[in-house]
């Protein structure tokens, strides 16, 4: 780590705070989208990129204003020969473990887009890891971020409310469009669409109603041969509580939309998105009917925001290693169930009980 370390909130004011040195590992969509995010921060610098395509790494470096003396084909280079803070890792999903393990060695705070790894025994060897480090790991589910998901979690967080019957799902033209991208190579994805954008969708379930899985079933439709590219799948999650939850994914169709519903005794909450806006909320119950609560997408601050402030505070991060493990733990049960006979795969418990 750099001597230009962003302090302990405790220890210094605002005025002595030296912005946090981030290199960029992956100069693809999240490490120019949310490497914007940290050039826009007033307490961070972007100074240092990593790809293995030179093109990209020319087009990205220029947008995040890296200098190209700061430019690297290879990202542990990067890592010994820059002095940074922390590091965005943006890469294709089965990359992550390796390059979160590099950036634990030099004891840099950590920031990785979704899914933490694809491999479960991976994830949960970082989160022991990560247990024993004083930085920041921070995994990219930005639906934390979201007032709606925000206020059902709060909802439920409510001693007498607790979800029984959950259904959730997600569409938009993936398979068509990631045609011949990595998202659709296995040996870079780990999965198909249920490891990716379908990540988001069991993330937000899994920390919204803080419930504990105990096991999944599933099916999906493959688009290749091997069975490990799904473009569609249909998964049921049973909680230990006794309530169920039922996903559905397609990546076949024209546009994008998300809706998720959870149901106690009481009513409802429901949470609607369309095109990748965040997330409408609303409340169903008995006596009132159906009402939306005033929420202030003003106050919903980016991934680079949460991370520096997660840094700067020494909380722990809107999204944890756990969380990462949790969803870790219930893509690959139902991976399991659907490439076999549909069948019930259980669940360790301790990969997904909250501390």
């Amino acid at each position: 780590m750099s001597d230009t370390a962003v302090p302990d909130a405790d220890e210094t004011t605002d005025a002595d705070v030296s912005p946090l040195r981030v290199g960029v590992v992956g100069g693809g969509f999240i490490g120019r989208t949310v490497g914007t995010e940290f050039v826009e921060h007033e307490d961070a610098d972007v100074v240092a990129l990593a790809d293995i395509d030179p093109d990209v790494l020319d087009e990205t470096g220029a947008k995040l204003g890296v200098d190209a003396d700061a430019r690297y084909d290879d990202y542990e280079t990067m890592l010994d020969a820059e002095s940074l803070d922390a590091v965005l890792i943006g890469t294709p999903h089965t990359l992550h473990y390796d390059q979160i393990l590099a950036a634990f060695e030099r004891d840099l705070h950590v920031l990785c887009d979704k899914p933490l790894t694809t491999d479960l025994d991976d994830a949960r060897d970082l989160v022991d890891r990560d247990a024993d480090r004083d930085e920041v790991l921070m995994v990219g589910y930005q639906r934390h971020l979201y007032p709606a998901f925000v206020e059902a979690r709060e909802l439920w967080a409510e001693e007498d409310r607790e979800p029984r019957w959950i259904t959730a799902e997600v569409c938009q033209d993936w398979v068509d469009r990631f045609e011949d991208a990595w998202r659709q190579d296995a040996d870079l994805s780990g999965g198909g669409y249920l490891y990716d954008t379908g990540s988001h969708l069991l993330d937000c379930v899994l920390w919204s109603t803080g419930l504990t899985p105990e096991a999944v079933s599933a099916t999906m439709q493959f688009v290749d041969d091997a069975e490990r590219i799904d473009g569609r799948a249909n998964v049921t999650v049973r909680f230990t509580n006794g309530a169920t939850a039922s996903f559905s994914l397609s990546g076949e169709t024209p546009c994008m939309r998300e809706h998720v519903r959870m149901w106690d005794e009481e009513g409802a909450v429901t949470l609607d998105s369309k095109d990748w806006e965040p997330s409408e909320y609303a409340e169903i119950d008995e006596d009132s009917g159906e009402h939306r609560p005033r929420l202030s997408r003003g106050d919903q601050p980016t991934k680079a925001e949460a991370f520096v402030e997660a840094v700067r505070t020494g909380e722990d991060p809107v999204a944890t290693a756990l969380d990462g493990l949790r969803v870790t733990a219930v893509t690959e049960a139902a991976y399991e169930s659907a490439r076999s006979d549909g069948s019930f795969v259980a669940i360790d418990p301790e990969d997904v009980t909250l501390d």
